[in-house]
């Protein structure tokens, strides 16, 4: 049973619990951030913090209360709260590996319906916008360099950064975006799973931060992350997914998945750099802690990392097999040269086109414009965040060094792959089609092979093996971490 009173302290506030109550004073304090040195600063302080948190736990903040001294003069104030039960904390319910889902989603809903009344404006556009988010990235890591050693590994650090930045810079169509969708609000700030309490009717959100508005204003998606990646820290990354596509769900925000990871990193390095600075003040069992929060962040930098992938190969080769599967495993957008070129034409896709080879709509002109129209697709995608597949023979040098430029124009990792098949195996392939959207026959295959020129940068990829097969050695060949959520599965329906 729970003592019917208690202290605790923080470096801001002290808080005591005392029966069914829970009374907040602010600390005669100047922190740098936060200076709450006067009675009137203490005062505005606590009022600020009943009206903003009341958005989440109207019933639990019950309002400021004045405390006087002998003669009757108001000394300080306090923020007077409904005390909350601990065992209903949703930290505490997680590391007892009790059921959490229905409270996340409804934690979910009420996050969303708060974005979703949540001021806007230029002003907080300004504070979750492209060069808002890379001033918080350069600062925090700022404040961890130099520092490292056994709570920050130098070459962690320096992944980190490289990774980070490579993302931002490549992504700004994708943040203009979010801005101009009204994806910047004023939300929680700070949602950690130790200040959400799992009651019988319903979660309440507690702890927002308050004491500087600027850092409210955020991408909700953003906001979300915090506790999606508190629930991975607490070694729950299933919930943290849930988490994550209920508030997509709810808030109606097809984001990319390279952007869910790219937030729930941000929101990990802040707490290693936090942790870091412990660490250095003499904490020193906040070093392994720093470590598990900037590897987190790392994991996700990896796998959000945005890619232009490349299958190809002659026609039978497999290539349109891999690259479907690739788009559906991974979660890439799919382009295919034989469904753009018939586009281009004016062509239903299924319909035919065939013509001998290097005729009709497969001229070299024909060819030219098919596969700058699927460069100019990928791009435009890529800057938004999603990664690309290319369904394309490639067999030109010429279009495999275009997209490399591509790839580095857009700051994307280029990954390459070359379905190889014996040529009997890909003209009996071809022979046997019907059906798709591919026009090549067993002669205009055997030309195509004939002409295909060395691609010594591609990762050879045997598909006389059965596609899971291929599949296979083509994940195999990727860097992505297997304990990190994707973020690609189809979103969960709330109940």
């Amino acid at each position: 049973m729970e003592p019917w009173a208690q202290v605790r302290e923080t470096h801001s506030g002290v808080v005591l619990l005392i029966g069914d109550r829970a009374y907040k004073f602010k600390k005669p304090v100047d922190l740098g951030f936060l200076d709450f040195t006067t009675v009137q600063a203490r005062r505005l302080a606590c009022e600020r913090e009943v009206e903003l948190n009341r958005r989440l736990a109207p019933d639990v903040y019950e309002g400021v209360a004045e405390v006087a001294g002998p003669d009757g003069r108001v000394i300080d104030h306090l923020v007077v709260m409904r005390r909350m039960p601990p065992d209903r904390r949703l930290s505490a319910l997680v590391r007892a590996g009790r059921p959490v889902e229905e409270c996340l989603r409804r934690v979910a809903r009420a996050l969303a319906v708060l974005h979703g009344k949540a001021e806007r404006g230029p002003h907080v556009d300004r504070e979750g916008d492209l060069p808002a988010l890379r001033r918080r990235w350069c600062d925090n890591l700022d404040q961890v360099r130099g520092r490292y050693g056994p709570a920050m590994d130098a070459g962690v650090a320096a992944e980190i950064e490289r990774l980070t930045l490579r993302f931002l810079d490549g992504r700004a169509p994708l943040f203009a975006r979010r801005v101009a969708e009204g994806r910047i609000v004023d939300g929680h700030g700070d949602l950690l799973a130790e200040d959400v309490f799992c009651l019988d009717d319903g979660p309440r959100v507690l702890d927002c931060l308050e004491f500087d508005d600027r850092l409210r204003y955020v991408d909700g998606l953003d906001d979300a992350a915090f506790l999606a990646m508190d629930l991975e820290h607490l070694g729950e990354p299933r919930l943290a997914e849930l988490f994550l596509r209920s508030y997509a769900n709810f808030a109606g925000d097809p984001a990319p998945p390279s952007l869910y990871h790219h937030y729930v990193a941000y929101r990990a390095f802040v707490r290693a750099k936090v942790t870091c600075l412990r660490y250095a003040q003499g904490d020193a069992a906040s070093a392994p802690e720093a470590r598990r929060y900037a590897d987190l962040a790392l994991r996700h930098l990896r796998a959000g990392a945005v890619r232009l992938v490349l299958a190809g190969g002659p026609p039978g080769s497999g290539k349109s097999t891999l690259a479907a599967g690739l788009a559906d495993r991974l979660g890439l957008t799919l382009l295919a040269s034989d469904r753009v070129r018939k586009e281009l034409a004016g062509i239903d896709p299924a319909a035919s086109a065939a013509a001998p080879y290097g005729e009709g709509i497969y001229r070299p002109e024909w060819t030219e414009r098919t596969y700058a129209e699927l460069l100019e697709r990928a791009e435009r995608l890529l800057g938004l965040g999603e990664s690309v597949v290319l369904d394309a023979s490639f067999t030109d040098p010429a279009h495999r060094a275009a997209a490399a430029e591509l790839a580095a124009r857009a700051h994307a990792d280029p990954v390459a792959f070359r379905c190889a098949v014996p040529a009997e195996v890909a003209a009996a392939r071809v022979a046997a089609r019907t059906g798709g959207i591919s026009d090549a026959d067993a002669g205009i295959a055997a030309a195509m092979a004939a002409r295909e020129a060395p691609w010594p940068e591609a990762i050879e990829i045997d598909t006389t093996v059965p596609p899971e097969q291929a599949l296979a050695q083509a994940l195999a060949a990727l860097p992505l971490p297997e304990a990190t959520p994707r973020f690609h599965l189809p979103l969960i329906e709330p109940d």
